[in-house]
């Protein structure tokens, strides 16, 4: 069995920029003010906009 180097998966992980591994699934719960009860959002967020999609309501 062949091994991989670590400058082999670096140099494969700068290849692949801007692939769907960018990508998170993130939930953020959200309360309806009527009712009380919790519906969720799921969205695809690239993973350096996470903290922006939690911020905004």
């Amino acid at each position: 069995m062949a091994k991989v180097s670590k400058n082999a998966k670096v140099a494969q992980r700068a290849a692949n920029v801007g692939s769907g591994r960018d990508f998170v699934k993130v939930v953020k719960p959200i309360k309806d003010p009527v009712t009380g009860k919790y519906s969720y959002k799921e969205v695809m967020v690239h993973k350096d906009k996470v903290k922006d999609f939690f911020a905004e309501k």
